[in-house]
């Protein structure tokens, strides 16, 4: 097992069914990583090459979870105005 659980088949098909349940996934996810990433960083002191690997992996994935919610916000804002209209 890595730093994160991974997801369901279900959760999975039923995000790319649900938007909303999608963005609910990734920003779970997102701070599931993020707990996990500040743990593995806290736990040992010494400078481990492959800590550091898992680290910076982590937060390059943290980024594009985060970049991804953000585009899904606005594409939910922009699609908002229209659905009233």
């Amino acid at each position: 097992m890595g730093l994160v659980d991974e997801v369901s088949d279900a959760a999975l098909a039923r995000a790319r069914r649900d938007p909303a349940f999608r963005q609910q996934l990734l920003a779970t996810s997102l701070d599931r990583l993020l707990a996990a990433l500040y743990k593995r960083q806290h736990e040992r002191e010494d400078s481990d090459p492959a800590l550091a690997r898992q680290l910076r992996e982590g937060a390059q994935l943290a980024t594009r979870l985060a970049n991804i919610i953000r585009d899904l916000d606005e594409e939910r804002t922009r699609a908002s105005p229209a659905a009233g209209s």
